[in-house]
């Protein structure tokens, strides 16, 4: 279960700790409590605390949004309330890494993850209607991440991506510590290869011969040029961007893998 200020200090053996400042808290209970996050909860790898921004206004109608100035269509999250939040949660938890989850923020990817998970105390705000006033990012945001080219109702979807990307990196939450090396992007250039797992013969669709010969410089082999082929395939952006550094050898290989399509 996500933890919450008030209750007793997670023990030191917790490494990582998220705070996610958000107008609706209720929105992350499931999510905190399944699959591989709630299994890094659960083994105290992750500590996440939820903080509802709408506890730190100070009027009756708790008021976190207001018209824009200069007019325009939407609201604007006030800075009072947000600001009342980060301040709460840092005097209490110490200085924290600080992104908003906003459309307007730097594409996340991999590396992102990665850096995010070397992070000891992590805060996101989730941003909403037509976005937080811009003093709140200029004077207390560090970073603001994108997962994507769209525009979400609010920034707790983008958290939960963000969570759910950085947890299954931390120390001891995946089973088998190749799982998040051997995987797209973990080269960021490159997507994964195909995977197979039994039956062999699946409706008359066989694993390839290759898998099942024993000989691991083959597969290896085999796995890197269907990498290859699933970039160019899928990211021909990311492909394009390593030719060079592709061997001739390699590249008449993806093309006859291509024209056999063997999957």
């Amino acid at each position: 279960m996500p933890s919450d200020l008030s209750s007793p200090q997670v023990p030191e053996a917790t490494p990582f700790r998220c705070h996610i400042l958000t107008l609706f808290p209720d929105f992350f209970r499931s999510p905190l409590e399944s699959s591989i996050v709630g299994r890094a909860i659960a083994a105290r790898r992750l500590d996440v605390t939820l903080v509802d921004i709408r506890e730190h206004t100070t009027d009756k109608h708790r008021t976190t949004d207001d018209t824009p100035y200069g007019g325009g269509a939407g609201m604007v999250m006030k800075p009072e309330p947000v600001v009342r939040a980060i301040e709460f949660v840092e005097a209490r938890a110490g200085r924290a890494h600080r992104v908003l989850l906003s459309p307007q923020g730097r594409p996340f990817r991999q590396r992102d993850a990665e850096r995010l998970a070397r992070e000891p105390n992590l805060m996101m705000l989730c941003g909403h209607y037509e976005g937080v006033d811009e003093r709140v990012l200029s004077h207390y945001i560090d970073e603001e991440i994108s997962i994507g080219d769209f525009v979400l109702t609010g920034g707790e979807l983008g958290a939960l991506v963000v969570l759910d990307a950085l947890s299954r990196l931390l120390p001891g939450v995946l089973g088998n510590v190749d799982s998040a090396k051997n995987e797209s992007f973990s080269d960021p250039r490159l997507l994964e290869h195909p995977h197979y797992t039994r039956p062999f013969d699946f409706r008359g669709h066989l694993v390839p011969e290759v898998l099942r010969s024993g000989d691991h410089q083959r597969i290896e082999t085999w796995r890197y040029r269907k990498s290859l082929l699933r970039t160019k395939t899928n990211r021909p952006d990311l492909f394009e961007a390593i030719r060079p550094e592709i061997s001739e050898v390699d590249l008449v290989a993806i093309a006859e893998m291509a024209s056999e399509n063997d999957d």
